[in-house]
């Protein structure tokens, strides 16, 4: 079978450019595994933060909000975004981090409030006392990951796209200016290949016979807590400055809680570890009074960065119509709209849509590691 474009994996990353790239093309996209966004996508804690990712991110965080909020009618009936607000605080130790914060985004047009004395403690009910100064980020929402990953894969469907899960890519060669994969016990052919294999993106580069760019898995762990009192139903995403925790309450009156870790990992399926589970209670206990009753759920994903930490958007110098779609850490979801459209432009050698003024596409080239 013959293609276009050929995409190896279907994430939020490859579901979203998927669904830009359909109509442009004869597509196919290739999953791994036998259910689209298994390993990062369907285990992401789900919330859109201006902030998150740093500055250098942030522009393509804020290009996507319209998109998030008020979709395409054709592409959704409802937005995919819940506001929350995220509250960052901070104890003495933090104090710098928290100015650092400020100074990042001073430039940017994300709202940024300081809070402290009664207004924090209004904001976080059970606050100890000794973590006294905040940055309200208003802005910040809850994203239904899974309405937005399945909306990507149906419009991509409905353009004409293929998925074909259960068909892991063993063999890559380029030949006659198209690549040849085989994947799933198949073999096809493709004038492009997307890269958008999340935490086996180097290993598919290797199969094209590339070096890789030096792309890494971490785990990151999430429990779902019952407390005493349970958590009121407006308290926002609440983040430590000094990035050891954060957690936001869920439905029931639970509480989602994870301790920020990035342990290095192997690409493939993870499991929480206890330790984590111990650390991410004991940061959580040192910041609210609150009783934990149970640890009724516990999970970990995976999360890719490049050496530099911001995504790779581009085609490979190296190698003709070899294109990197990787690389998004845990604000791949939050960027998704932003990604893929930046992506199709740089793919078809299209000006970029007008909501993305303000992104640097060259921040993101894969050049940066050649």
């Amino acid at each position: 079978m013959s293609y276009d474009f050929a995409i190896v994996g279907a994430g939020m990353a490859g579901a979203s450019l998927a669904a830009e790239l359909a109509q442009a093309g004869s597509l196919l996209v290739l999953e791994a595994e036998d259910m689209a966004g298994y390993h990062a996508t369907g285990r992401s804690a789900a919330f859109w933060s201006e902030t998150y990712g740093g500055p250098s991110v942030q522009p393509l965080t804020s290009a996507s909000h319209a998109f998030l909020a008020t979709p395409p009618a054709s592409f959704s009936e409802r937005g995919f975004l819940d506001r929350r607000g995220a509250l960052h605080i901070a104890e003495p130790s933090g104090y710098p981090h928290l100015e650092t914060f400020e100074s990042d985004f001073a430039a940017s047009d994300v709202r940024l409030e300081p809070v402290a004395g009664p207004a924090l403690a209004g904001r976080c009910p059970g606050l100890r006392g000794r973590w006294d100064r905040a940055i309200w980020e208003p802005s910040c929402a809850d994203i239904d990951v899974g309405g937005l990953h399945q909306a990507y894969l149906r419009a991509a469907r409905r353009a004409g796209a293929e998925l074909r899960c259960s068909a892991p890519v063993t063999a890559v060669e380029h030949d006659g200016g198209r690549w040849r994969v085989s994947a799933g016990g198949e073999r096809i052919e493709a004038g492009i290949l997307g890269n958008a294999a999340g935490a086996w993106a180097d290993d598919i580069a290797r199969l094209a016979g590339l070096a890789g760019i030096g792309i890494a898995a971490y785990r990151r762990t999430v429990v779902q807590l019952r407390t005493d009192p349970a958590a009121p139903a407006g308290l926002p995403l609440v983040i430590d400055a000094e990035g050891r925790f954060y957690f936001k309450s869920e439905g029931g009156g639970r509480v989602w809680l994870s301790p920020q870790d990035e342990t290095p990992a192997e690409a493939g399926d993870v499991a929480p570890e206890e330790i984590d589970v111990a650390i991410a209670l004991d940061r959580f206990e040192s910041a609210v009074d609150w009783q934990v009753l149970a640890v009724e759920r516990k999970w970990a994903g995976l999360r890719s960065f490049a050496p530099d930490r911001l995504p790779v958007y581009g085609f490979d110098p190296a190698a003709p119509g070899f294109f990197w779609c990787a690389g998004q850490g845990g604000f791949g979801i939050q960027t998704a709209p932003a990604g893929a459209q930046l992506c199709r432009a740089l793919m078809l050698g299209e000006t970029p849509p007008a909501a993305l003024a303000g992104v640097d596409a060259g921040l993101y080239a894969p050049a940066r590691f050649a």
